[in-house]
């Protein structure tokens, strides 16, 4: 085998012929990327084998998952599947990933139009993720309402996203997250006026733990959930405890961006499809500029709020956090400037 993956291998051109080809160039993909650390030929290999059979659903999943490995900007692998859609249907992994390019790409209707029109089925690693993009597109849908002032149509998406549909294929955990939701619950009942609801809703988005941590496995306490806590005691009118969440963002983001990972071989399942091996550090180093970025933006710290941002787009083109607090980011400095000319 290792004499061969150093060849041109040229197979006689009949269907079997073809599928033996597909398969040699696929697992010669594997040690490439895995073992000798060579992503330009795993991409090499794998689009080889994408060439060959264009109607391979799992070839395009694992081509369109190495180009996300390599970092490719978000429109050039959404332009790609675009033209691919007659296969992208085959699979519910690829399928989702599509929709995500969507949502990343703020084209959050027809990302819900996609996930509301497919039935999904539970797959190793896909934990959380269909839900993710559903919850996304509503809550991102319904910021765009409470801009707009549309708070009534922003309430309606915000409970919508709490209520899993039976398409999605996974129910809500028990405990399941949701201070950012409730957050702009109250953000819209304020809008309306309602004070009272407004209230009730931040005071919900303070629950659960405000200790920054690692999050590695799907279930784990994710760091933006801490930023709606610190959002929330900011609007019930106790500044010191925001402040003291949002220090403690920026000194867990700082503080742990070299600590060695190790993960347990028992645990639950990890948040991503794993075909490439994954490099823990890196991915603890990005999670920690994210989480720092947050604590940073919590202060109104923005100049170091996007820094960390946009070290973490340099790591991972598709990171939906650091795109989405970036995107509210600026979209606050413009209101800001908007309210210094009118004074």
């Amino acid at each position: 085998v290792s004499f061969l993956r150093n060849q041109v291998v040229t197979f006689p051109r009949n269907r079997w012929s073809v599928c033996a080809e597909i398969r040699w160039s696929i697992s010669a993909n594997s040690p490439a990327y895995n073992k000798e650390n060579n992503p330009e030929k795993a991409l090499a290999f794998f689009e080889r084998a994408y060439s060959l059979n264009p109607d391979d659903a799992r070839v395009l999943m694992e081509l369109d998952q190495l180009y996300k490995k390599l970092n490719y900007p978000v429109k050039t692998r959404l332009e790609f599947l675009a033209q691919k859609q007659d296969t992208v249907i085959i699979r519910d992994d690829l399928y989702l990933e599509n929709a995500a390019l969507y949502n990343y790409s703020g084209l959050y209707a027809e990302a819900l139009q996609l996930i509301d029109q497919r039935k999904f089925h539970p797959w190793e690693g896909g934990e959380g993720k269909a839900s993710g993009q559903y919850i996304y597109a509503l809550t991102e849908l319904a910021k765009a309402d409470i801009r707009a002032k549309r708070f009534t149509e922003a309430i309606d998406k915000l409970e919508q996203a709490q209520v899993y549909p039976h398409n999605l294929g996974e129910g809500k955990l028990p405990g399941a997250q949701e201070n950012d939701l409730f957050y702009w619950l109250g953000c819209a009942y304020k809008g309306l006026g309602d004070e009272q609801h407004a209230a009730e809703y931040w005071h919900k988005a303070t629950v659960g733990l405000s200790e920054p941590s690692a999050a590695i496995f799907y279930n784990d306490q994710q760091p933006d959930k801490i930023y709606y806590q610190g959002l929330a005691w900011r609007e019930l009118g106790q500044p010191e405890t925001a402040d003291k969440i949002f220090t403690d963002l920026v000194n867990y983001g700082n503080g742990h961006k070299r600590d060695e990972v190790r993960i347990d071989y028992f645990a639950v399942s990890l948040p991503d499809l794993l075909i490439f091996d994954d490099d823990l550090n890196l991915r603890n180093a990005i999670h920690c500029e994210f989480v720092a970025g947050l604590g940073y933006l919590g202060r109104k710290a923005f100049a170091e709020a996007e820094i960390a941002f946009n070290s973490v787009f340099e790591k991972d083109a598709m990171h939906f956090g650091a795109r989405t607090h970036l995107r509210d980011l600026l979209l606050l400095k413009e209101k800001m400037n908007l309210l210094n000319v009118v004074s």
